[in-house]
């Protein structure tokens, strides 16, 4: 916490933050046996959900009967505690975020439209926390300094070694149930090394983190987007709540980032862009100190996670026509589709020159 901060204005009453509560909680026999795993049975317990304590360690009984809807609605409403492999455990770059990605959890309470796990995660689209949590946060060490983004960036130098928490869950989401992030904020807090966690989050229940000893080891990122296309964005925070929520992290000394995305040329999107740099800088103005970074994020899918997100959400009026779109590759050789350079062109210029007139405090750290 920055001593710069009154400690009143930091621990003032936050809005009460919506939780997610499954329909039911898996857990395996071995993540039984780690007590954090059985910490977050407690706490699910605790709110009244249903907990079905397997045989074994494979996850079964996830109920696909049904249409695709009926499958989606049930695997969205499961939370299982499992144990990561060792393979799990093995940490991957994460260009251009982070030097390395690691995972608390897999899937998300959400249901993004355009959600970036779709095609990306194989099998129903569970939320799976890991119960071998020492495990995983003492494997990081071996990490350190070997990272290509930062690690080896002049430009990002000063971030040290990053390690991103959030690419395939929202750990805020889940972390009324399982703690997780808590514990990874105050192992980084104490780890006396050139490191930096790094999350992103579409919610707003910061309160557990605003007291923990985190010594400035810890960047927060609020994944935002104009407010018509929140709408696409269902069980998520408000705009309003995910930027009063990133004022209180930022006021509690954290670092903290804008995550714009996913970017879309939506009818009138200067002015709704515009109001959105607006608000963020009405919920900063007043932080002492303040550390902030902007990334941002063009929609773009894949022929399979369009398919997957067609199954998901038949109604969804999100644009993914491949005809408006420009085909490219990715680094391993598969399609995504993206705007075309004209019009890519006119939204960065037009959100890079907000930004620099409205947060001209804050580094942006790229454009994808």
């Amino acid at each position: 916490m920055s001593l710069a901060e009154p400690l009143l204005d930091v621990l003032a009453p936050q809005p009460r933050a919506r939780q997610w509560r499954p329909d039911r909680v898996l857990v395996t026999r071995a993540a039984l046996a780690w007590p954090h795993g059985r910490a977050i049975v407690e706490r699910a317990a605790a709110l009244g959900c249903p907990v079905v304590e397997l045989p074994g360690d494979r996850l079964v009984g996830l109920g696909q009967e049904g249409d695709a809807r009926a499958r989606y609605k049930a695997a969205k409403g499961t939370l299982a505690v499992t144990v990561a492999s060792a393979a799990k455990r093995r940490l991957q770059p994460i260009p251009p975020s982070a030097d390395w990605r690691f995972d608390l959890a897999e899937g998300c309470p959400a249901h993004c439209q355009y959600c970036y796990l779709a095609g990306s995660l194989g099998g129903p689209p569970i939320t799976r926390v890991y119960a071998n949590l020492d495990e995983i946060l003492d494997g990081l060490a071996d990490y350190l300094g070997k990272g290509a983004v930062t690690s080896a960036s002049e430009a990002r130098a000063a971030e040290g070694t990053t390690y991103e928490a959030s690419c395939y869950t929202d750990p805020l989401g889940i972390e009324h149930l399982s703690g997780s992030l808590s514990a990874a904020v105050q192992r980084f807090g104490a780890w006396d090394a050139p490191v930096q966690l790094r999350f992103t989050t579409k919610f707003a229940g910061v309160a557990p983190l605003l007291g923990l000893a985190h010594n400035g080891r810890v960047r927060v990122r609020m994944s935002v987007n104009a407010r018509p296309l929140l709408r696409q964005e269902g069980g998520t925070a408000s705009l309003d709540e995910r930027l009063a929520a990133l004022g209180a992290l930022a006021r509690a000394g954290y670092k903290v980032g804008l995550t714009v995305a996913p970017i879309q040329p939506l009818e009138g999107w200067r002015d709704a862009y515009a109001d959105l740099f607006d608000a963020a800088a009405a919920a900063l103005r007043d932080v002492r100190n303040l550390d902030l970074t902007a990334e941002f994020i063009t929609h773009r899918f894949t022929p399979k996670s369009k398919a997957v997100l067609q199954d998901w959400y038949p109604a969804s009026k999100l644009e993914m026509d491949e005809a408006l779109r420009s085909r490219k590759f990715t680094k391993f050789g598969s399609i995504k589709h993206v705007y075309p350079t004209a019009t890519m062109g006119e939204l960065r210029s037009e959100l890079m020159r907000l930004a620099a007139a409205v947060l001209p405090q804050a580094k942006v750290l790229y454009w994808t």
